[in-house]
């Protein structure tokens, strides 16, 4: 997997499960653009922030052995990697 600079986002496509048990979604894969399917390993915590008026989902995720944050953006139903 390429180096990610951590000061910017890279938006990706993400599929979920929603509405699964206690999680009401958990992200499984991620592309990036030009790049293979990538599988989440493990959902390590999620959080919700509130800035101006949207609702960020933060997922925190383990890919292997690395640690990746997702962002969901309720307002322009975005993903990205932060």
């Amino acid at each position: 997997m390429r180096n990610f600079n951590k000061n910017k986002t890279e938006q990706v496509e993400v599929m979920a499960l929603f509405g699964y048990e206690m999680t009401p979604c958990q992200p499984l894969t991620f592309r990036r653009r030009g790049e293979a399917e990538t599988e989440i390993t493990e959902l390590l915590r999620t959080q919700i922030r509130f800035a101006g008026g949207v609702a960020l989902h933060i997922f925190d995720v383990l890919v292997g052995r690395e640690k990746m944050t997702l962002e969901f953006n309720s307002r322009d139903l975005s993903w990205s990697i932060i």
